[in-house]
């Protein structure tokens, strides 16, 4: 069996909108509509015609499918892990700074 495997550089300045961010992604816009009303992604726009998805975007539909497909997480659990997994990222960065 193969799978299909594709890898996407993303340059951190850019934005996409509903059906890019579901095209690179992979995944039905309603799976998006659930995603920010759970609280895992926050697109930038105040309206579905002018939300902006940026790479952190792009990163945590990623995650969130991971611990949906491995650990069977629910949207709720994913939207807690990822906001513990950023917390956790900024504090080894200040503590990197302090030593």
């Amino acid at each position: 069996m193969t799978q299909d495997y594709y890898c996407t550089v993303l340059d951190e300045t850019m934005t996409w909108g509903m059906t890019e961010i579901c095209t690179l992604c992979r995944v039905d816009n309603e799976l998006v509509y659930e995603m920010i009303s759970e609280g895992v992604l926050t697109p930038l726009g105040t309206t579905p015609e002018t939300w902006r998805f940026n790479a952190v975007s792009v990163k945590r539909i990623q995650v969130t499918l991971r611990l949906q497909n491995d650990l069977r997480v629910n949207l709720p659990g994913a939207a807690l892990v990822l906001d513990l997994l950023e917390e956790l990222d900024e504090l080894r960065s200040q503590l990197r700074q302090i030593t």
